[in-house]
C-alpha cells in the first residue's frame, strides 16, 4: 500500500461531482437532496455536477463505477461528494479502475456505505474525507449545524490542522424526508455530553483507518481493500455504527474478530463515534437510547480490554450517523493528545 497523499483542494467557483455510489435516494426523496445542492452553491460557492446514476434507483454496479470514473477523469471536476450511503457499494469496487483514479486524485466526501470507496482510495494512495453527504449533512432541515458547516468548509478548502471539539448540542431523531414540513424548522436537539477518555496518558499521532463498523466488517469478510495489518502500526482507528443499530453483542463480536486477526492491537488510539440510538424502525425513548449507547460502550471496552488494553480510546466523537458531524481525513493524519484532551486532524 502506498502511503496516502492529500489530493489538491477545490476553491470556491469550482465544479464538484455529485454521485450515488450506493443507493440513488435522490430519485425517491428529492427535498433534502435539492437543499444540499443549493447549499453547495450558496454557502460554499461550488457548482455541483450530477452524474447519470445519481437519481437512478436500481442502477447497476457498473453504472455507478462509470460515474465515479467520469468524475475523477474530468479535469474540470475538483472534488467528488456522495449523495448518501446505502448497503451494496462493496459490489462496485471490482469495477473500479485503480490506475485511472490514481492518476486523477481528488477529495472524496462520504460516510456510512461510502466507507467502501474511502478504503479503496486510501489503499490507492489517496486521502479521502469521512463525512458530509449531500442529503444528510448538507440537506439538514432548517440550517446546517454550525459545527458541521465549519468542519466541511475546512476539509473542503484548507490543508492544515483542524482541532475537533465536542458538540454543545446533538440529535439522532429524524423526521420524514418526504414531508415538506420537515424542512421548515430546526430539528430538536439535546445537550452534548462531551467526550469520554480511556487511557489518556499519552499523545499519539498516526494515519487513520476505519469508518462504519458494519461496512468494515463486510470488507474484512470479503477481503476487499484491506491492507496488510502492519500498515496500521501506530495509526488511529475510528469507528461508528449506523442507523441499523447493531446490538452490543454484534459490536463486540466484530471487534473480537478484528482482535483475533491481530488488527486492534496495531492502532495507538480508537475514536468511537457517538452511537445513533433512534431510527424509524426503532424509535427509542431517550432512556432506551441511553441504555443502548451504554451497552455499546461496554461492548467496545470489553473487546479492547481483551485485545488492546493500553490503547487510548475516546468515546462520543461526533463522526458518524448523528448530528452534528465532523469530517475526518481517511488515511490522513490524526493526533490524539490524551493529557491535553485534544484531537487534531490534518485536512
Amino acid at each position: 500500500m502506498t502511503t496516502p497523499a492529500y489530493p489538491p483542494k477545490p476553491v470556491p467557483g469550482d465544479r464538484i461531482a455529485v454521485v450515488s455510489p450506493s443507493t440513488a435516494l435522490p430519485g425517491l426523496l428529492p427535498l433534502p437532496y435539492e437543499l444540499g445542492l443549493e447549499r453547495l452553491r450558496k454557502e460554499y460557492g461550488l457548482e455541483p455536477v450530477e452524474y447519470p446514476a445519481t437519481r437512478k434507483m436500481g442502477s447497476t454496479p457498473q453504472e455507478r463505477a462509470d460515474d465515479i470514473h467520469a468524475a475523477f477523469a474530468d479535469p474540470d471536476i475538483k472534488a467528488v461528494i456522495a449523495s448518501i450511503g446505502g448497503d451494496d457499494q462493496i459490489t462496485v469496487l471490482p469495477y473500479l479502475d485503480r490506475e485511472l483514479i490514481r492518476a486523477n486524485p481528488k477529495p472524496f466526501f462520504g460516510f456510512s456505505d461510502n466507507t467502501n470507496l474511502l478504503a479503496y482510495l486510501s489503499n490507492s494512495g489517496i486521502v479521502g474525507y469521512h463525512g458530509a453527504s449531500v442529503m444528510t449533512e448538507l440537506g439538514r432541515p432548517g440550517a446546517m449545524d454550525p459545527l458541521t458547516a465549519e468542519s466541511v468548509r475546512a476539509a473542503l478548502f484548507t490543508s492544515g490542522e483542524y482541532e475537533l471539539r465536542p458538540a454543545e448540542r446533538w440529535r439522532d431523531v429524524d423526521r420524514e424526508w418526504a414531508d415538506p414540513a420537515t424542512f421548515e424548522s430546526e430539528p430538536e436537539t439535546r445537550p452534548g455530553t462531551g467526550w469520554t477518555w480511556v487511557n489518556p496518558d499519552r499523545a499519539v499521532e498516526g494515519r487513520s483507518w476505519g469508518g462504519c463498523l458494519e461496512i468494515v466488517a463486510w470488507l474484512l469478510m470479503a477481503d476487499r481493500e484491506i491492507p496488510d495489518d502492519s500498515v496500521h502500526d501506530g495509526g488511529v482507528l475510528f469507528l461508528e455504527t449506523s442507523e441499523e443499530m447493531p446490538s452490543s453483542e454484534e459490536v463486540f463480536r466484530i471487534l473480537r474478530s478484528m482482535g483475533e486477526r491481530g488488527l486492534l492491537q496495531r492502532f495507538s488510539a480508537l475514536l468511537m463515534g457517538r452511537a445513533k440510538t433512534w431510527f424509524f424502525e426503532r424509535p427509542n425513548s431517550p432512556e432506551e437510547g441511553a441504555r443502548y449507547a451504554a451497552d455499546q460502550r461496554e461492548a467496545v471496552l470489553r473487546a479492547m480490554r481483551a485485545y488492546a488494553p493500553d490503547t487510548t480510546i475516546v468515546f462520543d466523537v461526533d463522526l458518524g450517523h448523528t448530528d452534528p458531524q465532523i469530517v475526518l481525513p481517511y488515511g490522513g493524519v490524526i493526533r490524539v493528545d490524551g493529557p491535553a484532551r485534544r484531537i487534531t486532524v490534518t485536512y
